[in-house]
């Protein structure tokens, strides 16, 4: 073994941009050179689970006219490719991110999209340092490729126009990339890789510009983590990235080994629910050549020993409560697994600070969970209850128990709601919502949405009880009874008005609205703008009040101290003061 493993690259970006693409193109290289010298294990490639392992042979032969003579230090470039519903951010290793580097794949067509934009926070977050990969140049009016062709020859092929319209695209990505603070660059003209961000067009569907892109991640690779890569000594230590149950096998776990070595037969230390978790490995398997990752079936290669960097499945007793994103340790003593024992408990106690209101939050691994509550504590939103796994009855009963009606949401990053609860969400009688996505800041979007409506909600319902102010005017030819009650059409001009609220003339009661109808339809209230017809008690038309009369609609005092704290329209708040005007001339304290 060398003094060195292989970097962790990560392929980050929006759905459709290529990513799946680029990832077929770095698998196929291993199948061009089968028949070469490079050939190792079954076709150049060895395809761990969640990950592509491209040796340094054939990244040095593919690089070869861009590396200038130099070649690559390290064994090779592993790949991860981890399930959709994983997100880059709940992928770590102690405490940083588990990838040494990204390519973050923009189609250049579209520019930043969302989770583009999702990508580049997280990427600032783990402190990352990544590459941007320009991809579909292919679909540039008029744009030549050429199959294996480094883009820096394909530069020099194209037309003028084709050219123009790459520029156009190229500087749009460039304003938007400043909009979320990064230097972009075109990856050929960059003095300072600290200082920018080097974009590499590409076609990944058509494999231009691929040597390029790849020459450039080994190039930061090799020049800025010397340091993280030669760590490779002492007892293996890996993230679980899926636990899942195999036929023949029991619970398996799949992990990504980004330290030393673990060994059939050694004590491992897991992460699980209830703290520390200590077992033994059963069995060690690799994917047999070329087997897709996650679905290898029963082509699996009984191993040994593995080195870092791959991606390795075990078999071991007690898998059951491990918490998925968090740490394997390899321990070889007693003081070893006592430190172990330590750092698991640690990693089971999540780091996010909880209070005795707040929102439910959930997520299929810690990771997970934490850049969730990371993004919730900037925008100021207080979490009381984080767990991991599935949305479940219990976590619905949690949410309805708050006594802030805002705070009776379940926020759910990468992971499913059981049905049951789903079920118990529909029939919530207090007004649970339960918001899920694999993305964090449509969640966030969403519960901004959420929040704002079930405000007006709360609001309209609060409004309902409380007696608004308001002024009516008596229509011309619109009594239908003089008294007994009175029957008058009116039109509502500022505010409101409810049954049983009093009327006002001149600040003298004039009698009580009893009823209020549009047409043959019995409401509770006539809001500003309103032509009704209500009945009156009290009073005489033609005596107390006539047509064209101008009348207030009175509140009662515990209603006005209400409504001080509460949002009205200017015209209502302009009947209100009036209306205090007229209350404090007999009682200096009316209302206050």
């Amino acid at each position: 073994m060398s003094g060195r493993r292989q970097p962790i690259v990560a392929v980050l970006g929006h759905v459709d941009h290529g990513k799946t693409s680029l990832l077929d193109h770095v698998r196929s290289l291993g199948e061009q050179s089968r028949s070469s010298v490079m050939d190792r294990e079954a076709g150049g490639i060895t395809q761990h689970i969640g990950a592509t392992e491209v040796p340094s042979e054939i990244l040095n032969d593919l690089c070869a006219s861009l590396l200038g003579g130099k070649t690559f230090d390290s064994p090779g470039l592993l790949f991860i490719d981890t399930p959709g519903h994983h997100s880059f951010s709940s992928l770590r290793a102690r405490g940083g991110s588990l990838a040494d580097i990204a390519i973050l794949i923009v189609d250049v067509m579209e520019g930043c999209r969302p989770q583009t934009r999702e990508s580049l926070r997280i990427l600032k977050q783990s402190k990352t340092p990544f590459v941007v990969a320009a991809n579909k140049v292919d679909r540039i009016h008029g744009w030549q490729c050429q199959e294996g062709r480094s883009m820096t020859i394909s530069m020099r092929d194209q037309s003028k126009e084709s050219l123009d319209l790459f520029d156009q695209r190229y500087w749009k990505l460039v304003g938007q990339f400043a909009e979320e603070g990064f230097n972009l660059e075109r990856y050929e003209r960059i003095k300072d890789f600290t200082k920018e961000i080097a974009m590499v067009p590409v076609s990944a569907r058509k494999g231009e510009g691929i040597q390029d892109l790849l020459a450039v991640v080994i190039g930061l690779a090799e020049r800025y983590l010397s340091d993280r890569l030669t760590d490779v000594d002492g007892s293996g230590e890996a993230t679980v990235l899926e636990m899942k149950e195999e036929r023949g096998l029991g619970k398996t776990l799949d992990l990504i080994l980004h330290r030393g070595s673990i060994r059939k037969g050694d004590e491992i230390v897991l992460v699980s629910d209830k703290g520390g978790v200590s077992t033994h490995v059963k069995g060690l398997f690799s994917p047999r050549g070329m087997s897709e990752m996650r679905d290898a079936g029963d082509r699996w290669d009984n191993t040994e020993t593995a080195y870092a960097a791959a991606g390795v499945k075990i078999s071991a007793p007690s898998l059951e409560g491990v918490l998925v994103g968090t740490t394997l340790r390899v321990v070889c003593s007693d003081e070893e697994k006592e430190i172990a024992m330590a750092a698991a408990k640690e990693e089971a106690n999540l780091s996010i600070e909880l209070g005795e209101e707040g929102v439910c939050i959930k997520s299929d691994t810690v990771g997970g969970l934490e850049a969730l509550a990371k993004e919730l504590k900037e925008i100021g939103v207080s979490i009381r209850e984080a767990s991991i796994g599935k949305v479940s009855r219990r976590d619905v009963r949690s949410a309805e128990s708050s006594s802030d009606p805002l705070n009776r949401l379940i926020m759910a990053f990468s992971t499913e709601i059981l049905e049951e609860a789903e079920e118990e969400v529909e029939v919530s009688e207090t007004g649970v919502k339960h918001i899920g996505s694999d993305i964090i800041y449509r969640i966030l979007e969403e519960r901004e949405e959420w929040v704002e409506a079930r405000k007006s909600e709360l609001e309209e319902e609060r409004r309902e009880l409380v007696v608004y102010p308001g002024r009516i005017i008596l229509l011309p030819d619109h009594t239908f009874r003089i008294s007994k009650p009175a029957v008058v059409g009116v039109r509502v001009l500022a505010g409101r008005i409810h049954i049983g609220q009093g009327l006002l003339k001149d600040g003298v009661k004039v009698g009580r609205i009893k009823s209020i109808k549009s047409g043959q339809e019995s409401l509770k209230e006539a809001k500003q703008g309103a032509e009704v017809a209500i009945s009156v008690e009290g009073v005489t038309v033609g005596r107390q009040m006539d047509e064209g009369d101008v009348l207030l609609v009175d509140i009662p005092e515990s209603h006005a101290r209400k409504l001080r704290k509460m949002e009205m329209t200017s015209v209502e708040k302009e009947v209100y003061e009036e209306l205090l005007a007229l209350h404090r001339k007999d009682d200096h304290f009316w209302g206050r």
